[in-house]
């Protein structure tokens, strides 16, 4: 048997899809667990890959569709994330944008030009109308020296009608029309975590990482030396999860099931 982990939990951080919401539809204890961690003032933050959307968007979409109320300032994307990567990186500078609002905007607002005239990076996100001209520009514009930088990797994501073609997918297509592989700033990239770590000022070891997906979210969690939480809710299944040569700190059936902890302020290792 394992030793308990007595280590206080002071943040937490969850993603969004499978663990708070399943397309549209709130997971019962969803709703219960951000309250909770509101009414005790727990800093936290719900992190996406999705960089369609602000947080202002999600937090509009969330409430309306689900009834659960994440303030703005509490939702992470991965289009947050990209813009504070650039800007960390070389500030000021500028970027041809493959797409939506939730990107645009996070690029626009540390100050960047978006350029098709010799810009520094092309940044591509997802977006429900890929143009092929768009995407024809950005393999021009790498070809002819710009940095490659992308959201996420994820090659596909939901929709009412089915599944569609996500960020990595066009990363591929871009990627082997000019032979230069992206840098991926979202989940599992613990980039995205250290980012969210810093916007909270918060320390990995007193930090807890709840998600869905093996390869994404506890990956990403457990290098960025925080305890994860898998929730049986979302794409990886529990038989699943031997699969894997690492492991989450618990294995849980919902979100419903971590709420004790958030009063207890520890999360006790499995046996």
């Amino acid at each position: 048997m394992r030793v308990s982990d007595t280590r206080t939990v002071t943040t937490w951080l969850t993603d969004m899809d499978g663990v708070l919401v399943r397309e549209e539809d709130p997971i019962p204890g969803a709703k219960e667990f951000i309250a909770a961690l509101r009414a005790q003032e727990v800093p936290f933050l719900v992190l996406t890959n999705n960089s369609i959307f602000t947080p202002r968007d999600l937090r509009v979409r969330l409430l309306r569709s689900s009834g659960i109320d994440v303030p703005e300032e509490s939702i992470w994307t991965s289009a947050l994330a990209t813009a504070q990567f650039l800007d960390d990186q070389r500030p000021g500078g500028s970027a041809y944008v493959v797409g939506e609002t939730g990107l645009t905007a996070a690029v626009h607002d540390i100050g960047y030009v978006m350029t098709d005239q010799d810009p520094d990076y092309v940044v591509l996100g997802e977006t429900r109308t890929y143009s092929f001209e768009a995407i024809t520009r950005a393999i021009r514009l790498i070809n002819d020296g710009a940095r490659f930088i992308a959201t996420n990797p994820d090659p596909s994501g939901p929709s009412a009608q089915g599944m569609l073609p996500a960020t990595g997918s066009v990363a591929a297509l871009i990627s082997t029309a000019t032979g230069r592989a992206p840098y991926f700033i979202g989940k599992p990239n613990p980039l995205m975590m250290r980012s969210a770590l810093n916007r909270l000022e918060a320390h990995s070891e007193t930090t807890v990482m709840i998600g869905d997906r093996m390869d994404t979210d506890i990956i990403s969690g457990l290098e960025a030396g925080m305890r994860t939480v898998l929730v049986a809710t979302g794409a990886t299944e529990r038989h699943q999860v031997q699969d894997f040569p690492y492991r989450p700190t618990r294995v849980v059936d919902s979100i419903a099931d971590v709420l004790p902890f958030v009063s207890e302020g520890v999360l006790p290792e499995e046996a």
